[in-house]
């Protein structure tokens, strides 16, 4: 999972969250998850969008915007790439335990 901070670069949002999933499923059940975390935080999504094909789901929380893709769809869109001018964050969930 990647972090981009492009509250420089962009009005419309301040963090990007890249994550990837292994499959259709997959992809899915981090969106739900996501989904369901941030809502006990009182958050829900003001946008989402992918989840009937499931390559590139995309929630918008207006501040931040999480974009959920299948491997081969992170690969050609390349979010990091196009955004490599934002400062950039690489996130292990296994490492934020303990």
């Amino acid at each position: 999972m990647v972090l981009l901070d492009v509250s420089r670069l962009l009005v419309i949002t301040d963090l990007f969250v890249i994550a990837s999933g292994t499959s259709r499923r997959h992809v899915l059940t981090l969106a739900e998850e996501i989904e369901q975390k941030l809502k006990k935080d009182g958050r829900r999504p003001l946008r989402r969008e992918g989840m009937e094909d499931a390559t590139w789901v995309l929630l918008d929380y207006g501040d931040m915007v999480v974009h959920i893709f299948d491997e081969a769809t992170r690969r050609f869109y390349d979010l990091e790439r196009l955004w490599g001018d934002a400062p950039r964050t690489e996130f292990s969930a296994a490492a934020s335990r303990g």
